[in-house]
């Protein structure tokens, strides 16, 4: 924390460096996580992604399928 009090720019451009989620700690114990804007976008879309990709095997296994023609019918293509 104190390196984010002290000079807040250089943590932010470290963490646009690095790619990674840098922690915070105050006296010792993590308090929280700071990422770069671009770097938590993506991870957010790749979760929605994995998400929407485990709904669609679930979908499968529980017999939720349509075949190809009945959803272009659907999206209207």
């Amino acid at each position: 924390m104190t390196d984010l009090k002290i000079n807040p720019g250089k943590v932010v451009k470290h963490v646009a460096k690095v790619h990674r989620p840098t922690l915070l700690t105050s006296r010792g114990r993590g308090v929280a996580v700071v990422q770069s804007i671009d770097d938590y976008e993506t991870a957010e879309e790749e979760r929605a992604f994995m998400r929407s990709v485990v709904a669609g095997l679930n979908d499968l296994e529980s017999g939720q399928e349509l075949s190809l023609e009945d959803a272009k019918a659907r999206l209207g293509l």
